[in-house]
């Protein structure tokens, strides 16, 4: 992240255009787009305006789901408001989507150091969007002792905010996933058996 944001000016412009690029059918509305990257209202305004004078995205008018209180009973109900989309016709989106989408999305120094403090880590394999494996059951496997697992899903709500794109992820005790791994669990023979990447790997299978 650090050196495309040398070269893209900003961490926000990064992750918003990440947003995009991994959901080009969705509309997203200022809110959901400050939620998913953590760029706050005021930056995101000012980074908005700049893709849109580019064509990279353009507004469009679409209903959004709220959930209302009635009588003391929640009610779904449809709010026509703005919001933006990817722009299909940019002349580099191509060459956009290889570089922060089929590129290595995070560094793997920087996955280690967002988990590190999550408890005792033993071992993390990457998987699914880190190697363009969509179809891998998770994206991000991690097994320790003592593990933190608010600590933990914090760490990945910033991955995912870093991404563009919402992560599936599997946390074990050491202990749980050696059991697992002696009855030939069938979730982990999905990731093992299949392409993934071990960035940490202190229990040497």
């Amino acid at each position: 992240m650090e050196t495309l944001s040398k070269l893209f000016g900003n961490a926000a412009k990064i992750k918003i255009m990440r947003l995009f690029l991994s959901n080009d059918d969705v509309i997203f509305d200022n809110a959901e787009i400050s939620k998913r990257t953590k760029v706050s209202l005021v930056n995101l305004r000012k980074e908005l305006k700049i893709f849109e004078s580019i064509s990279l995205i353009k507004k469009r008018i679409f209903y959004k789901e709220v959930i209302k209180k009635v009588k003391g009973k929640e009610v779904v109900e449809k709010k026509k408001t703005s919001g933006w989309i990817l722009d299909p016709s940019f002349s580099l989106l191509a060459p956009l989507k290889n570089l922060l989408i089929k590129g290595s999305p995070v560094a793997q120094k920087d996955i280690i150091n967002r988990l590190k403090g999550g408890g005792v880590l033993k071992l993390i394999i990457t998987s699914g969007v880190f190697i363009q494996e969509p179809d891998s059951r998770v994206d991000i496997l991690i097994v320790g002792d003592n593990l933190n697992s608010s600590y933990l899903e914090r760490a990945i709500r910033i991955l995912e905010s870093e991404l563009g794109q919402e992560l599936k992820y599997f946390i074990l005790e050491t202990d749980d996933f050696n059991y697992r791994l002696g009855v030939y669990d069938k979730l982990l023979r999905d990731i093992l058996d299949y392409s993934h990447k071990k960035i940490v790997n202190k229990l040497d299978f």
